[in-house]
């Protein structure tokens, strides 16, 4: 067997875990709080996944939801943790559906975290390609008062909080949330086990950087962390080195055929998606997205490049 079909092989058995919904140590809770530890839990915030911690001081909570969950989420949070507001909240990144509710949790006392790029994005007016329209700029309420570009630390009581840049894999600003003392990270859209891998060409993202920040997720923790992504069951480390594993092959694909001066259609027409261990919603729009975001980095290709 080709190593190319042994790959293909293991990592069907393994992201087909994901799209089952097992999730390692995960205990659901009819007020949409699922417990990853006694004091870290998943909030579902209308389908997106939010992570908070129960500290000292009050709530760190990792992405903010869509507006449209503001009620569900501060309900979520009431059960969780009653009494206790947000005092620190980090968004992933700046699109919406992780930073609608910024300006609530803001309003009521928290300090909102980011990278640096995350506050520019969420401060311009900026073209959104796929829509054909501008997006305006988010008002200065919803802006992270607090950013940094390599990452830091943040002591919450009895857990150790580190924070860091995933340069690349989703939007040009996109950080990762490991609590060490659970052995869980906030991974937000660095991980897909269930939507189409989405590739913010027009901020710099690109398949190379997925890959790459993805070997840092995967760094961060042992055999027994757990990663959370925005959209999506819990996901084991063996779960999420087998996506990985897949960006890789499609990045190995993608180069090829990007040297070759293929377009994304006849990347579609000529099968690369073919024989790997997932389907895709849309397979042209994240074939159009990926090829994009390699013309931008078309000097990490390799000589042959035309």
């Amino acid at each position: 067997m080709t190593g190319r079909r042994r790959f293909l092989t293991g990592a069907a058995g393994t992201i087909a875990l994901c799209a089952s919904g097992r999730v390692l140590g995960e205990q659901a809770s009819p007020a949409g709080v699922r417990s990853l530890s006694g004091r870290l839990v998943v909030v579902d915030a209308g389908g997106v996944n939010l992570v908070a911690l129960s500290a000292d001081d009050g709530l760190v909570l990792v992405d903010s939801g869509p507006a449209r969950s503001a009620a569900a989420v501060t309900a979520a949070l009431d059960s969780f943790a009653p009494g206790r507001a947000v005092r620190t909240l980090f968004n992933t990144h700046y699109h919406a559906d992780q930073t609608g509710n910024n300006e609530m949790f803001a309003s009521a006392g928290a300090r909102i975290v980011a990278h640096a790029r995350t506050r520019r994005w969420m401060s311009i007016d900026y073209w959104v390609p796929a829509e054909d329209r501008y997006e305006e700029a988010r008002p200065v309420g919803a802006r992270p008062a607090e950013t940094f570009r390599a990452g830091g630390s943040l002591d919450a009581g009895v857990e150790e909080i580190e924070y860091g840049y995933l340069p690349l894999a989703h939007t040009s600003g996109d950080i990762y949330v490991h609590f060490k003392g659970s052995n869980a990270v906030a991974a937000g859209d660095a991980a897909s086990p269930l939507r189409d891998p989405e590739l913010d060409y027009y901020t710099g993202a690109w398949i190379g950087g997925r890959v790459d920040a993805m070997d840092i997720v995967l760094g961060l923790g042992d055999a027994e962390t757990r990663i959370v992504p925005a959209y999506g069951p819990v996901m084991t480390q063996a779960e999420f080195r087998a996506e990985r594993d897949m960006m890789e092959e499609v990045r190995a694909r993608l180069f090829t055929q990007v040297r070759e001066g293929k377009g994304p259609r006849d990347m579609l027409e000529g099968g690369l998606l073919d024989g790997l261990p997932r389907t895709w919603n849309d397979p042209y729009a994240f074939l159009y997205d990926a090829a994009k975001g390699l013309w931008a980095h078309h000097n990490k290709l390799d000589r042959n490049v035309v």
